[in-house]
């Protein structure tokens, strides 16, 4: 197989959204520190209201690179009992999926303080040479060719993760 035709895995992001500032978010940022092990950045909206205050910090998220990624990626996939639907795969070959309770995430216990939230994992998958789509100088596009398709990511995530994919739901 050619090597620059093997996929990798990118990064892998956690995403907890609480809707409003406050001790709700609080709380949020609290247990996905306690998931991850890492320190977690606040997302803030994009836009402001004409009246309202300006902008508001709505969630948290963490990012993931390198084997600390598939790592968490494998732990991430044993709260969903490794199955995902061929809809949670985009046409760029990368994938998403929701956690919709914390405790189902092995090695996590239940916080009274904090009660049931979940959480969205979003996988993103690259090949060698997309590199040119980021750099800052002479930034190119990657060729239709070379870009990941929804077919080579499902069999990526079967033969990496062993992910199983159920087929019935789109």
């Amino acid at each position: 197989m050619n090597p620059m035709r093997r996929i990798i895995l990118e990064k892998v992001t956690i995403n907890m959204s609480a809707g409003e500032s406050g001790p709700k978010l609080e709380s949020y940022k609290k247990v996905l520190e306690k998931i991850t092990g890492k320190k977690v950045m606040i997302t803030k909206t994009r836009k402001r209201t004409t009246f309202g205050p300006g902008k508001k910090q709505i969630g948290v998220k963490t990012t993931f690179r390198g084997k600390e990624a598939a790592d968490m990626l494998k732990r991430m996939l044993q709260a969903v009992e490794n199955r995902l639907k061929p809809g949670q795969f985009d046409t760029s070959g990368n994938f998403s999926f929701g956690v919709k309770e914390y405790i189902n995430i092995p090695g996590i216990e239940y916080d009274p303080d904090v009660g049931i939230i979940g959480m969205d994992v979003c996988v993103t998958l690259e090949r060698p040479g997309f590199r040119v789509k980021k750099r800052s100088r002479k930034r190119s596009r990657v060729g239709k060719g070379h870009l990941i398709t929804k077919e080579e990511a499902m069999e990526f995530a079967r033969k990496e993760f062993g992910i199983s994919i159920t087929e019935g739901e789109e």
